[in-house]
């Protein structure tokens, strides 16, 4: 990778695996000068650890107000990123805030897939359209040749639940229809993503973190959130024009659609 920095944004930034994201970015393969870190509630008391490190590094991390449900919350936090990087643009966009409802095709109700979509698939898709010109910027301004995360990239943590081909092996397991569905609308957004603009050289991709051990993945996890996220910087460090439009898990294993 190149030695100079890069900047990112991190979604859902405050807990679990955006949070360890945070954590590790400060000193791992991808050398980042400026980090972002959004959350829906960075004055709330699930925001409290992320407060913490901001303020050990207040010249790297940026914390930033983001609703990805709400576009206009998006286009604000937009304008806050802008103002700081100016023509430099944005390096790196990690969307990974997401919802879970532990919901059945027969309990699930017209309301759970609406705000399940609407977080999980909706929002990705809204911030990757408003951030897309400082994607752009960040893309014009470097001199690395080819794609990559210290380029211009935008990667989504995506599931082996979006997984089609893995549904039979994997649903009695964890029958969240709801869940599975906006994963695999998320996995077909990136391929999309990257068919439509790699022309501007900007990577996409999709990653699975395992499952693990947070809010969302529960106690049962077979790995805990350091060892998810050492795996998938690993990952990203690694990828190229290559990848772009792949659905790797944190080994940087291909899963299949």
């Amino acid at each position: 990778m190149a030695a100079r920095t890069v900047s990112a944004l991190i979604t859902g930034a405050n807990r679990g695996l955006g949070l360890e994201m945070v954590k590790q970015m400060l000193e791992g393969p991808i050398p980042v000068g400026k980090l972002f870190a959004s959350c829906r509630d960075p004055d709330g008391p699930k925001s409290e650890a992320l407060q913490t490190l901001a303020k050990k590094y207040p010249d790297i991390i940026h914390i930033v107000r983001m609703d990805i449900s709400d576009l206009c919350s998006i286009k604000e936090s937009v304008q806050q990123v802008d103002s700081v990087l100016g023509k430099e643009g944005l390096n790196l966009l990690i969307n990974n805030a997401g919802i879970l409802t532990r919901c059945s095709l027969q309990d699930c109700t017209p309301e759970d897939m609406q705000s399940i979509f609407n977080t999980n698939v909706v929002g990705p898709m809204n911030i990757i359209k408003e951030f897309l010109p400082l994607l752009r910027d960040a893309a014009k301004a470097s001199k690395i040749p080819g794609m990559s995360c210290s380029k211009a990239a935008a990667v989504s943590i995506s599931s082996i639940m979006g997984s089609m081909e893995m549904v039979k092996g994997t649903y009695s397991l964890c029958p969240v229809t709801s869940y599975r569905v906006s994963k695999a609308g998320l996995n077909m957004l990136t391929v999309c993503a990257a068919e439509e603009l790699k022309n501007d050289e900007i990577l996409f991709s999709s990653l699975h973190p395992g499952w693990v051990r947070t809010d969302m993945g529960g106690e049962d996890g077979e790995i805990d959130a350091q060892e998810s996220v050492e795996g998938m910087l690993r990952v990203l460090a690694s990828l190229t024009e290559k990848q772009n439009g792949a659905f790797l898990d944190y080994k940087g294993k291909t899963v299949p659609w």
